[in-house]
């Protein structure tokens, strides 16, 4: 059966640059990888045709031969295999080889002698207001990998070394000649770490390291707000044979207060009065996030959604002297189950009341009229 044109392979026109062709690589090799598609024959091949596409495509001088002489260019001590060498690969060689220039060479966590970096961590704390604004030290237990004791973290049984890896001689990485070209990989025996142990630790079965649950103390700053999130160097993983530990993040999320709502280091609080109170004037105490009572005065004539600002009680300013204000929202509320009684009073105000005592609905209704020319 005769080879599926390169280009149509990987899906681009043959005036495809070399962005679009790794592009286009990209997707298809981590579709098909077979680390993706265990047990899956066809996967494979097309895993194998795609990387047999992108190599000489990717290249110049290949895509040029290729353009000129189609498939007949490579017979005969050509590419042959179309990179086999990948099908043993580990689904990290596909990062290493495709995403290595955007992860610093594709190989920055690991270092010589097999040492790795240890994986960054996640911990998501809840807390109230009232700790955002006082600010806490808070313990936490964190489950992650820890440096073995035993082997002091280089995997190797006391008293024993790691050695040399005899397959790419400490490089990590082997070459697989196909024709009149090589493609280099990731060591399959020692998976690039350049070393293999011969007599591994018994606690960490050559690992270095060891899953334990470690207390924590973390100091949450007073004014921290929602999603803030706290990273503790060193704190992660532990790396992999004695490599450099990763790091911990801690996200805040902080929970919804009963009274307050807060806006950046402003509080906002709806304060309910009656009727009365609001016509009459009168004043209330209202509770602060310092636990002290403040007075409101409220002046006679309030309406419905009147703010009044208490300067300097609303939550700290992260890493500032300064802070927020609280911000009182008035809401007057109307009577309700009235008796008998009640409503005849209200009835003979409502009687005696004149315009004046209600000016905002009295205009509101008087302009109304005259705008869409309604009669009395």
């Amino acid at each position: 059966m005769s080879k599926q044109d390169f280009y149509d392979t990987l899906g681009v026109d043959r005036g495809a640059d070399e962005k679009a062709l790794k592009s286009a690589y990209r997707k298809l090799a981590m579709k098909y990888h077979p680390d993706r598609n265990p047990g899956d024959n066809d996967a494979e091949a097309r895993f194998k045709e795609v990387n047999e596409a992108y190599e000489t495509l990717k290249d110049p001088q290949k895509r040029a031969a290729y353009d000129r002489f189609g498939h007949a260019a490579f017979e005969n001590g050509g590419m042959g295999g179309g990179g086999a060498g990948f099908g043993a690969a580990g689904f990290s060689d596909i990062f290493e080889d495709i995403f290595g220039e955007m992860m610093g060479g594709g190989r920055s966590r690991r270092g010589a002698g097999g040492r790795e970096r240890g994986a960054d961590l996640r911990y998501n704390m809840e807390i109230t207001l009232e700790e955002a604004y006082a600010g806490k030290t808070a313990q936490i237990r964190v489950p992650s990998s820890m440096t073995c004791e035993v082997c002091h973290g280089s995997g190797a049984k006391p008293g024993s070394e790691p050695v040399t890896c005899s397959t790419c001689g400490g490089a990590g990485r082997v070459r697989a000649a196909s024709g009149f070209f090589s493609i280099e990989r990731t060591c399959p025996a020692c998976n690039g770490r350049g070393q293999t142990i011969e007599d591994p630790c018994t606690n960490c079965h050559g690992e270095g390291r060891v899953t334990q649950e470690r207390s924590l103390s973390v100091n949450i700053p007073a004014g921290i707000e929602d999603g803030t999130r706290i990273r503790l160097a060193g704190e992660g993983e532990a790396g992999f044979r004695s490599g450099p530990a990763g790091d911990l993040y801690i996200f805040v999320s902080v929970k919804p207060h009963e009274f307050f709502q807060r806006d950046g280091s402003d509080l906002y609080c709806k304060v309910p009065i009656s009727m009365v109170q609001a016509a009459l004037g009168g004043h209330f105490e209202v509770a602060t996030m310092d636990g002290a009572y403040t007075r409101v005065k409220v002046p006679e004539g309030t309406q419905s959604g009147r703010q009044f600002r208490l300067k300097g009680k609303g939550m700290p300013v992260l890493r500032q002297p300064q802070m927020g204000d609280l911000y009182i929202q008035i809401a007057v509320e109307t009577p309700q189950n009235l008796s008998k009684r009640q409503r005849e009073l209200l009835q003979e105000f409502e009687d005696i009341s004149a315009h004046e005592n209600s000016p905002q609905s009295t205009g509101f209704f008087s302009r109304m009229k005259e705008f869409f020319g309604g009669g009395d």
